[in-house]
C-alpha cells in the first residue's frame, strides 16, 4: 500500500506538470502570431520559428535524455526529476508577466534552452519510476494509466484555457508548474533501481552471467557509472532485435507526430480561420477521447490483447487520422477525426512496455532515455521536413492546390512505423525476474 501511494504521488506530479505545459498551447500560437505577424492569419515566419525551435530542442534532448536516464539509474529518479520540473517554470513566468514582442523573444530563447532538458525528461523518469515498482506483466496497463494522467491533464488544461484570458492562462500555468515541483519534492519518495532483481544487464560488464533455469539469480552485476556514449547506445540497440524494432517504430511515429505538431495549428488557422477557443475545443475533444481510452479501455484490453497488436492498431488509427485531415473540406472534419484518438493513444504505452521488458531493472532509466533520445532525433528531423512543406502548401506559391498534402506526408511516416510494428513478435523478456516483493502489484 505504501508503494501504491508513492505511485499516486508520481501520477499527481505528472498531472500537474503536464497541465501547466499543455494549457498554454492554444494561446501560444496566437501570442506568436501577434508578436511576429500582427493582424495576419498566415505567417511563414511564425511557422519557421516554431519549426526551428522544435529542431534545436530536439538536438539538445538527443544528448540530454540518455544522460538524464542514465544518471537516474545511479542517483535516483526523484533527484533527476527536480531539474526539469524547476526549469520548466522559467519560460511560463516570462509570458505570465508580459507578452509583448520583446518578452516573447525572451520566452522563445529561454524556452528553447530549458526544453533541451525538460522536453520528454519528466515522462522518461516517470516511466523508469513505474518500471522500478511494477511487475513486467502489468506494465502495459500502468504505463497506460500514466499516459492517461497526462491526457487528463491535457483535457483539464485545455478546458481551463478555454475560459481564461491569455494573460491569466500563463499566470495559472506558471503557478501550477511551481506547485508540481514543490509537490514532488515533498511527497514523492526516492526510487533507486532494485539491483537485487537484476540478472543480466543489456550492456554487459564483462561477467558472463546467465539466468538459471530454476529462476535463481546469479551474483549481482556491476552497474556502469559512466555517462552513456554513442557506442553504449548502439550496443543497447543491437542487444535485442525487439528493442531495435521498437526504436524504429518510435522514430517514425514521432516523425509523423512532430509533423502534426508543426503544422496543425497553422493549417487550421489558414484553412478554417480557427480561433484560440475553437482550437481549445478540438484539443479538449481529442483529450477526452484519449483519456477515456487510456484509463478505461486500455486496462481492459492489455491483459487480453498482446501489446504488439495494440501497437499496430494504434498506428492504423494514426494513419486514418492523417489521411482524413488531408481531405478536410469543412470545419467539422477535424472534430470527426478525434474518433481515431481512441486508438492512437495505445502507441506510447505499448512501446514503453515492450522496451522495458527487454532490459534489467538497473537500466530502465538508460533504456527509456535511449528511446526518448531517438524520439528527440525525430523531433530534429521532423520540422526540417514539415515546416517548409506547411509554409509552402499554405502559401500562394504552392506547386499545386492541395493544402492537405502535408498530412499525406505525415500519414506516410506513420505507415512506415506500422509496417515495422508488424515485425515485432512477442518474445520472452531478456531480464529473468523473480516475483518482486517490492512491486506495487504482485
Amino acid at each position: 500500500m505504501e508503494k501504491f501511494t508513492e505511485l499516486i504521488h508520481l501520477f499527481v506530479t505528472v498531472f500537474l506538470s503536464t497541465f501547466a505545459s499543455l494549457m498554454v498551447l492554444p494561446a501560444v500560437t496566437d501570442v506568436t502570431m501577434v508578436a511576429v505577424c500582427p493582424g495576419q492569419d498566415e505567417c511563414s515566419l511564425a511557422i519557421y520559428l516554431t519549426g526551428f525551435q522544435q529542431a534545436i530542442i530536439g538536438m539538445g534532448t538527443v544528448v540530454m535524455l540518455p544522460l538524464i536516464g542514465n544518471l537516474s539509474d545511479q542517483h535516483g529518479r526523484k533527484a533527476l526529476l527536480t531539474l526539469p520540473l524547476t526549469l520548466s517554470i522559467i519560460p511560463l513566468a516570462i509570458l505570465a508577466y508580459s507578452r509583448t514582442t520583446g518578452f516573447f523573444y525572451a520566452y522563445y530563447a529561454l524556452r528553447t534552452l530549458t526544453a533541451m532538458i525538460c522536453e520528454g525528461s519528466i515522462e522518461c523518469l516517470a516511466l523508469a519510476y513505474v518500471a522500478d515498482n511494477v511487475l513486467e506483466r502489468q506494465r502495459t496497463s500502468v504505463f497506460g494509466i500514466l499516459a492517461g494522467m497526462a491526457t487528463a491533464a491535457l483535457v483539464c488544461g485545455t478546458l481551463a484555457a478555454r475560459f481564461l484570458s491569455t494573460a491569466l492562462t500563463f499566470q495559472v500555468a506558471a503557478l501550477v508548474s511551481m506547485l508540481a515541483a514543490v509537490y514532488m519534492r515533498i511527497f514523492v519518495e526516492e526510487s533507486l533501481p532494485n539491483s537485487e532483481n537484476l540478472t543480466q544487464p543489456i550492456l554487459k560488464s564483462g561477467q558472463d552471467d546467465h539466468c538459471q533455469d530454476d529462476g535463481d539469480l546469479p551474483r549481482k552485476p556491476m552497474v556502469s557509472k559512466k555517462m552513456p556514449s554513442i557506442q553504449a547506445i548502439i550496443s543497447l540497440l543491437k542487444s535485442s532485435v525487439t528493442f531495435s524494432q521498437a526504436a524504429i517504430v518510435a522514430f517514425f511515429n514521432r516523425l509523423s507526430y512532430g509533423g502534426l505538431q508543426a503544422s496543425i495549428m497553422y493549417y487550421l488557422k489558414a484553412r478554417f480561420h480557427f480561433s484560440k477557443n475553437q482550437y481549445a475545443d478540438l484539443m479538449l475533444l481529442v483529450g477526452v477521447s484519449g483519456m477515456a481510452s487510456q484509463l478505461l479501455l486500455m486496462p481492459l484490453l492489455a491483459p487480453l490483447v498482446a501489446e504488439e497488436k495494440l501497437l499496430a492498431i494504434g498506428l492504423l488509427g494514426g494513419i486514418a487520422n492523417a489521411l482524413l485531415y488531408s481531405v478536410a473540406c469543412s470545419t467539422w472534419v477535424p472534430y470527426a477525426t478525434t474518433i481515431f484518438s481512441v486508438f492512437a493513444v495505445f502507441i506510447p504505452p505499448c512501446l514503453q512496455s515492450i522496451v522495458s521488458k527487454q532490459i534489467g531493472p538497473d537500466e530502465q532509466g538508460k533504456a527509456q532515455g535511449c528511446i526518448s533520445g531517438i524520439i528527440s532525433l525525430a523531433n530534429i528531423i521532423s520540422p526540417l521536413i514539415y515546416s517548409p512543406l506547411t509554409a509552402l502548401f499554405l502559401s500562394e506559391d504552392a506547386p499545386f492546390n492541395f493544402p492537405g498534402f502535408i498530412f499525406v506526408c505525415i500519414g506516410f511516416a506513420t505507415m512506415i512505423a506500422f509496417f515495422q510494428s508488424l515485425l515485432i513478435r512477442a518474445a520472452p523478456p531478456i531480464s529473468c525476474h523473480k516475483s518482486s516483493s517490492n512491486s506495487i502489484l504482485a
